[in-house]
């Protein structure tokens, strides 16, 4: 079959790799009816994340069909439509039985696939433990619909505003654009804060984040003024970062009022400096994490009754042999505005 590969930093190609079969009783054998790239697939291809080693198939968000089965699964068979989560869990650990499957202790539990496991850029994947890491799509939603539950829409609610505690009547700072900062945008808008404020160097993306739901989108050098405007002088009450480099989650440290919540969401590939002789009076709570994916049965339901919409995340689509092409599209998203494309075969 043919797979993205990672081939060390910088380096990846769309090439032959060997079909994947059943290794564990639990695995599930999946054919990719729809992928799509994520921000961290670019922070592996730059090194940043030193487990994923070279020769790995790249991707953890799809759409797919369960072609074969291990003896041991039991939730699901062969036809069956699903999503493939970014978090694998054994369903048995320690971490497993409190619901943080992104702690999973087992070695092909956690984020894996497109890590340490083959991923999701690919004609076919195996899924490890998939009775607790796929989803059933309701024959009534397409792929487009559900695709982006299966990490950032995820992530934008778990680790920014469940992790952020975001409340009815706060004012939210959330850092970063993107395609994460903008599910955070769309997640925040189900808790009813008083106010959402988007921050990004891109007009392009402050102009998405008005219409994902920000209530004002500013540039960096606004940010102090204006949130201090918003809360006559006291600061966020959480503020959210969603890019992965220390400048922005340093703002976040200053955007935040004493008592409040930083979250951060995102990757970060280098050393971060938090002023603490500035911060430690403060009094304030941060916070770091990766999904569990335990929302996507509530996300689901709203998107079944109509209260949330993930379809303008769309802005490119390609046919999934075009995986170089729309990298290449992917990475120059400061000059084609893209914020995710789905792939699939045929396309």
């Amino acid at each position: 079959m043919k797979g993205l590969v990672y081939h060390g930093p910088g380096e990846k190609s769309w090439e032959n790799v060997p079909d994947p079969s059943i290794v564990n009783d639990t695995d599930a054998l999946v054919r990719i009816d729809s992928t799509t790239i994520c921000g961290t697939d670019l922070h592996v291809l730059k090194g940043d994340v030193e487990t994923a080693e070279p020769g790995r198939v790249l991707g953890h968000e799809a759409v797919g069909t369960i072609v074969e089965v291990g003896a041991g699964t039991r939730t699901v068979k062969e036809g069956d439509r699903v999503m493939l989560a970014c978090i694998s869990a054994c369903g048995r650990c320690r971490y497993c039985r409190v619901g943080n499957f992104g702690q999973c202790e087992h070695e092909e539990g956690g984020w894996v696939l497109g890590n340490t496991v083959d991923g999701l850029q690919a004609e076919y994947a195996r899924i490890p433990f998939a009775d607790n890491s796929v989803h059933s799509v309701p024959d009534s939603l397409t792929d487009e619909q559900v695709i982006y539950l299966t990490d950032i829409l995820s992530t934008g609610m778990e680790v920014g505003v469940l992790k952020g505690n975001v409340q009815p009547g706060d004012t939210v700072a959330i850092v970063g654009a993107g395609p994460v900062g903008l599910s955070t945008v769309l997640t925040a808008r189900l808790y009813s804060p008083a106010s959402i404020v988007a921050i990004d160097l891109s007009e392009a993306r402050q102009e998405f984040a008005r219409q994902f739901g920000a209530d004002e989108a500013i540039g960096p050098d606004e940010a102090m003024s204006r949130i201090a405007e918003l809360t006559n002088g006291l600061g966020a009450d959480v503020a959210i970062e969603a890019v992965g480099v220390p400048e922005t989650l340093q703002l976040c440290t200053e955007l935040v009022r004493p008592g409040g919540r930083v979250a951060n969401i995102g990757v970060h590939g280098r050393p971060v400096e938090l002023h603490f002789e500035t911060l430690w009076y403060k009094g304030i709570t941060i916070t770091t994490g990766i999904p569990d994916t335990r929302v996507i049965p509530q996300l689901l339901k709203a998107i079944q009754a109509g209260t949330l919409d993930p379809t303008p995340f769309t802005t490119h689509r390609y046919a999934l042999d075009e995986m170089m092409e729309a990298y290449d599209t992917f990475e120059r998203s400061a000059e084609t505005n893209a914020l995710k494309m789905v792939l699939a075969p045929g396309s």
